[in-house]
């Protein structure tokens, strides 16, 4: 379904006609643009956005189905971006993803937005009180839409750290993460970084592109050449943002080992006590066989304090023992 569909001239809104190929023909005319947003069209109602602006139709595919990675793709008539924004769930400390598409050509920027993840309506309302910055025209829409992305992923990499702290606060706690949910609650977070990986990670070389350095130093058609100083502040954050992903990655990783470690050595410990107190068990059972095998002539066998001789012996060994395993550790 069509959100909103404005003309924008010298940096305001102005009203223009519902149709949108006249809506495209007016702010050609007038020196600007028109902005088209869409959430989860149907092939139906994308079919005219299709034929008016002449969009490409692997491109259009590509909007319609989603489930894309971050790109940048250039055609002969228009540009196409696609980002992944990222929300974080408090409640349920759960990453998840929407995807958005820009295209972006003369006179017009469509943007399709999939799930409920984008900034898209707080953009276009900052932009319309920024005239001065809305005046650079379809460029605008493209480094805004870009920034709002990216610096809510510095948000969600906050986020994820204070959780990842409370991970290694559990760990590391006086009883070694012994809760058979820690693991569980490692793996869990393991797979929420990779999801914000997924999002943060391919848009480094389209953001590369956009800013023109490096490899890409000559830029990218429908682009504003001047806004490219913008685009590398932009790809600054995102640079920041994976490299946080990057530690977050290593750093649960090595919290799992950690936890797995410290599983082995309370098993370890575990064995240990069990092996103690099972040789323990084993001198007077071994003693007390071999005078229950009713042997007529055995040593002291008719002894008057042959028993408590032998109950002596026993726990005096069981003593011995108790006092060597524990001056050891194993008790």
């Amino acid at each position: 379904m069509i959100v909103d569909c404005a003309i924008y001239r010298d940096g305001h809104r102005i009203e223009g006609p519902e149709d949108l190929s006249d809506a495209l023909d007016e702010a050609r005319t007038a020196g600007g643009f028109v902005w088209i947003g869409l959430h989860e069209p149907s092939e139906r109602e994308f079919d005219l956005v299709t034929e008016e602006f002449g969009l490409h139709p692997l491109a259009v595919e590509d909007a319609l189905k989603a489930h894309q990675r971050p790109k940048l793709e250039v055609y002969d008539d228009s540009l196409f971006l696609v980002l992944k924004p990222v929300v974080y769930e408090p409640e349920s400390d759960q990453v998840s993803s929407g995807e958005v598409m820009l295209f972006l050509g003369e006179g017009f920027v469509v943007t399709v937005r999939h799930g409920e993840g984008s900034p898209l309506k707080a953009v276009r309302q900052r932009l319309e009180q920024e005239p001065e910055l809305l005046g650079k025209g379809p460029t605008a829409v493209l480094y805004a839409v870009s920034d709002a992305v990216v610096d809510h992923y510095l948000e969600v990499a906050t986020e994820l750290q204070t959780d990842l702290e409370e991970l290694e606060a559990e760990v590391f706690s006086p009883d070694g993460g012994g809760s058979r949910n820690t693991a569980s609650r490692i793996y869990t977070f393991k797979r929420q970084v990779l999801e914000f990986r997924r999002a943060t990670g391919p848009l480094a070389v389209p953001l590369t592109r956009l800013a023109a350095v490096g490899q890409f130093g000559s830029g990218v058609p429908f682009v504003n050449e001047k806004a490219r100083p913008f685009f590398r502040d932009v790809n600054d954050h995102l640079t920041r943002v994976n490299e946080s992903v990057e530690g977050l990655d290593r750093l649960v990783s090595d919290i799992l080992s950690a936890h797995l470690a410290q599983m082995s050595v309370r098993q370890n410990d575990d064995m240990r006590k069990i092996s103690a107190w099972a040789a323990m068990a084993a001198v007077p059972t071994m003693i007390a066989g071999i005078y229950g095998m009713n042997f007529e002539h055995m040593p002291e066998l008719h002894w008057v304090w042959a028993y408590p001789a032998v109950i002596a012996l026993m726990a005096a060994l069981e003593v011995l023992l108790y006092r060597l395993f524990k001056s050891r550790g194993w008790l």
